[in-house]
């Protein structure tokens, strides 16, 4: 019986950098105790997109991982982002990593080379029979190129007891609709995109994998909770309040609208590494505004 347990209010969470650039890890504990004790959110999602993992080294991650899961010390799941464009290297990675302490997995569409749905759906299998933890799926046709259709997603999920959720940043709405309204029992659907979060709850996904939830994970969690009461005037409101923090937090990219979110709470170092850049001070005025003007 297939058991998804990646519900509710999921944060990707960022890494903090120094001012010289180095991992902040110091902070990066500090931010998991914070989600966890104040923010009240449901799993961490470690190195996915808003972590910028492409500019980390293979020792970086490491030490990223073991940070993770000795502060989270089994409160809470986690979920680990580790996909490629690479099966092979991926499905070397989950045969021979030590996952104590990891829930599940976060696997993003093959980026750069393009895959056809075939493609995809042969990537996910393998991935999947090599997995030795639970698999998410991640849509984010934005950043990789290419979409997976709702009949893939439905192909893998109705195959693979294993496969136990999408995350969908795509931005489709009829297509994720027809993901909920065919996925098989257990198998969740996620919103990839805080703004549309709301939306999509009310169709019938199970959570959402949030980006502004680093700067305002209360905020986020009793949005989701909320809907997830079917209480949709006090989601509303939460909504209605966030909306113009989500446009700024992805106006000049992720995690850049965020990171100086939470540096203008004092929480980290306004630091990304290139090729990402902080964002523009006219974004910046804007997001101090926004920040000063919120409330719910």
């Amino acid at each position: 019986m297939r058991t998804n347990i990646f519900q509710g209010t999921g944060v990707a969470v960022i890494t903090p950098f120094t001012s010289e650039g180095e991992i902040d890890f110091f902070a990066l504990r500090e931010h998991i105790e914070r989600l966890i004790e104040k923010g009240e959110v449901d799993y961490l999602c470690a190195l996915g997109t808003t972590a910028e993992t492409p500019t980390l080294s293979v020792e970086e991650k490491e030490l990223i991982v073991e940070t993770f899961v000795d502060t989270v010390d089994g409160r809470l799941p986690i979920l680990l982002g580790c996909g490629s464009n690479n099966t092979r290297a991926v499905c070397s990675f989950l045969e021979n990593t030590d996952f104590e302490g990891i829930s599940g997995v976060l696997i993003v569409t093959p980026y750069y080379n393009k895959p056809t749905q075939e493609g995809l759906y042969r990537h996910y299998a393998t991935v999947a029979e090599s997995s030795p933890v639970p698999v998410v799926l991640y849509n984010v046709p934005g950043r990789c190129g290419v979409n997976m259709t709702a009949e893939t997603t439905l192909r893998l999920a109705r195959e693979f007891e294993h496969i136990v959720a999408i995350k969908e940043a795509s931005g489709n709405i009829a297509q994720i609709e027809d993901i909920i309204a065919g996925a098989p029992e257990g198998f969740g659907v996620i919103s990839g995109d805080d703004a549309l979060t709301f939306e999509l709850m009310t169709l019938g996904a199970v959570g959402v994998i949030s980006v502004i939830g680093n700067a305002f994970p209360n905020e986020i969690s009793d949005l989701v909770q909320y809907l997830r009461e079917g209480n949709l005037m006090e989601a509303r409101r939460i909504h209605t309040s966030l909306r113009e923090l989500y446009r700024l937090a992805f106006i000049e990219g992720n995690p850049a609208g965020v990171k100086c979110m939470m540096a203008e709470k004092d929480e980290i170092s306004n630091v990304l590494r290139l090729p990402l850049v902080e964002v523009g001070e006219m974004t910046r005025q804007k997001i101090v505004k926004a920040i000063s003007d919120f409330v719910i």
